[in-house]
């Protein structure tokens, strides 16, 4: 027999309490395998293709896209173990109207005399694994006894149209399966029956159904309301009449929003309108860092204009010789970017100033000096700015760095990076000059203890050996974590990283 499993949104990892729907991709009553993705949402890290760690047909969805979904929420029901009809239960097991029979006349046995539920995949993501399937309890049914209870005689069933009611309860009829129905789970299926009474202040427990069993359709909901809106503009008394059975429409409910309580005043401008853009998702979580960095860290900046020239005619170097050489080992590797080269300059800074591969613990009150150098670099994306994070860029020399931007460059604006390599970073590299600007003030991004900034590079007025000449100048801007060191560490690591800018040689020294 069929078991309909609830699969729910798994822990994502890295304290992450929720994700937004971004894409449905699988229908209710489609055939889905084990492991197979079904849906696609974003998280405050990243964007992850959710598997399901069941096998058998979709009977429910849950949440459209767009919506936020809390950790541990339903997703979706599969039906396991043989094929589902249209109300989620496995085919040949459609109960009759009163006792909850199936058509051949045998009687449904409650979940929890059934066999030991299938186990999970173990795959929903990498690292989390899914558990046993949670025991699921039968919704109780008007008319039909609860588990442990004494069997009683089944009364006759109304006749139905096409699985409507022909008649309404009568009244008696009505107020015992009420009390029943209070004493049970509430008989709702759709989530959106259960949001449009929340959103109302509806009691659903103190309604009765329409639908097939007493099953409380949006059509119910919506009579309720208009009920209640009728009597409370004439004053009438509460009518106990039956409602006409209609079926649900498949539309989606449009909740009207309230009316204001006092109506403004005459003569007064009307407020303007303004649009909300919550903060949720990447962007949310950046403003939860700036913000705190901004409170918890005393920071401080120093900058300093730099005379690129040479710099980058050792790239143009690098480049020819590539070209010009095709026997050499290094002709066909990658073209080195500016930004893996001044990545590598940070690494050899942060060997002679390790004070700025730091951070900073308060509740131990303790200075935290990291040995190896994870290096973030800011790259701004169409869902947000993100700072992926190059792991060991100290071992790494300039082709490898290049490389490994790239790749992460490419994974950001494709939404595919993962929480880890969007975490653990101690240092933060940060080329606003793609942007044409040519200084900043960085925020640290927390809980690191510095920031190097990098402005545009181009053309200046510039004294160089005694005479006025145009070169390639950019301004560097550090921003430090006063906790961990003073300006001198600070300015000596600044004026460092900028004789490297003006004389790559200087690298040589420390290679």
């Amino acid at each position: 027999m069929a078991q309909v499993l609830e699969f729910k949104l798994p822990d994502l990892g890295e304290g992450l309490t929720g994700a937004e729907i971004v894409r449905w991709l699988v229908e209710v009553g489609e055939v889905v395998a084990v492991d197979q993705p079904v849906v696609e949402v974003e998280t405050a890290k990243a964007m992850v293709d959710v598997p399901c760690p069941y096998e058998g047909v979709v009977t429910a969805r849950f949440g459209e896209e767009g919506a936020e979904v809390p950790v541990g929420a339903p997703l979706i029901t599969v039906a396991v173990g043989g094929p589902a009809d249209d109300d989620g239960r496995p085919a040949g097991e459609q109960r009759s109207a009163t006792d909850g029979s199936r058509a051949d006349g045998s009687r449904t046995e409650d979940s929890r005399t059934q066999g030991p539920r299938s186990e999970g995949s173990g795959n929903v993501l990498v690292g989390y694994g899914t558990s046993e399937a949670p025991a699921r309890r039968r919704r109780v049914r008007p008319g039909q006894p609860a588990p442990g209870a004494s069997a009683t005689p089944a009364t006759p069933a109304p006749s139905t149209v096409n699985g409507w009611a022909a008649a309404g309860p009568a009244p008696a009829a009505r107020k015992a399966r009420t009390a029943e129905v209070m004493d049970g789970p509430v008989p709702v299926i759709s989530p959106l029956v259960r949001r449009l009474a929340r959103q109302n202040g509806l009691d659903l427990r103190e309604m009765a159904g329409s639908g097939p069993e007493g099953l409380i359709l949006r059509a119910d909901v919506e009579y309720a309301l208009q009920a209640a809106g009728t009597r409370a503009g004439k004053g009438r008394t509460p009518t106990t009449e039956p409602h006409p059975r209609v079926p649900p429409t498949p539309a989606p409910a449009q909740v009207r929003e309230p009316a204001p309580a006092h109506a403004p005043t005459v003569g007064v401008p009307a407020a303007p309108e303004v649009t909300r853009i919550p903060l949720k998702g990447i962007r949310g979580v950046m403003a939860d860092k700036l913000s705190r960095s901004r409170t918890e860290i005393p920071d401080a900046t120093c900058w300093v204009d730099a005379d690129a020239t040479e710099l980058m005619r050792a790239r143009d170097a690098m480049r020819r010789f590539a070209e010009e050489r095709p026997q050499s080992p290094v002709a066909g590797g990658p073209k080195i970017s500016v930004l893996a080269l001044l990545a590598r300059i940070c690494t050899a800074a942060l060997a002679r100033f390790p004070e700025l591969n730091s951070s900073v613990d308060m509740t131990a009150r303790e200075v935290v000096r990291h040995t190896a150098v994870h290096l973030g670099f800011a790259a701004q994306t169409e869902r947000g700015l993100v700072v992926p994070v190059v792991r060991d860029a100290h071992t790494r020399n300039a082709e490898s760095l290049t490389a490994e931007f790239a790749r992460l460059t490419e994974a950001a604006r494709t939404g595919t990076l993962t929480p880890a390599e969007l975490t653990g970073g101690t240092f933060t590299l940060n080329n606003y000059g793609v942007f044409g600007v040519d200084g900043s003030t960085p925020i640290i991004n927390h809980p690191e203890a510095a920031m190097l900034g990098v402005g545009r590079i181009v053309p200046r007025p510039w004294v160089h050996e005694g005479e006025l000449a145009v070169r390639q100048v950019v301004q560097l801007s550090l921003t430090f974590d006063h906790r961990v060191c003073d300006g001198g560490t600070a300015g000596g690591f600044l004026r460092y990283v900028a004789d490297c800018v003006e004389q790559p040689a200087v690298l040589l020294r420390t290679l």
